[in-house]
């Protein structure tokens, strides 16, 4: 049997009351497991609660990880690329023309991957409904702020490779291979 009772007094300090009126109707009766509302709600999301704060650790985890991924990727396409952007420098260009093109480059790139990525988010929305609790699966809020977030992000760690780029002397670089 359950027993549920509203007040708008302190539900803990309620429990030595209820036991005792309990105990005057049938003394035989036993009370066990007192529970205040707000602790059986707890207790019925704490799993969803625990997956989701592994899905936003794996989450950030996978984050860090892209941004290494980037940074990996654009300084490795500008040490290749070191003998043509020591020809156009030779040419003329101008350091932040050398900076455009390689922040240009890794931002196509995460144009690309948010737009595939927002496009795969929107298909899997149905799965992760199920593990939502009082939020919708497509929070437009989410859908825009992610995508700043990782465009931020690649942003970030375009940003190393092409300072490097900009400092690459001509002369040298065109002696580089």
């Amino acid at each position: 049997m359950t027993l549920a009772i509203r007040s708008s007094a302190d539900p803990a300090s309620l429990s030595s009351e209820v036991r005792a009126a309990i105990a005057e109707i049938d003394k035989d009766q036993p009370v066990v497991q007192v529970e205040t509302m707000r602790e059986l709600l707890n207790q019925s999301v704490s799993t969803r609660h625990a997956t989701l704060v592994l899905l936003e650790m794996f989450g950030a985890l996978a984050l860090v990880l892209a941004s290494i991924g980037i940074y990996g990727v654009m300084a490795y396409s500008v040490a290749k690329r070191t003998h043509e952007i020591g020809i156009r420098m030779a040419l003329g260009a101008q350091k932040r023309d050398v900076l455009r093109m390689v922040m240009g480059q890794g931002v196509r790139l995460a144009f690309a991957g948010v737009v595939i990525g927002v496009i795969a988010a929107l298909a899997l929305t149905r799965l992760l409904s199920s593990l939502l609790f009082s939020v919708s699966a497509i929070d437009p809020l989410i859908f825009i702020c992610v995508p700043i977030l990782l465009i931020l992000v690649t942003l970030v760690a375009c940003y190393i490779p092409a300072m490097r780029a900009m400092k690459v002397d001509p002369m040298v670089a065109l002696r580089y291979e």
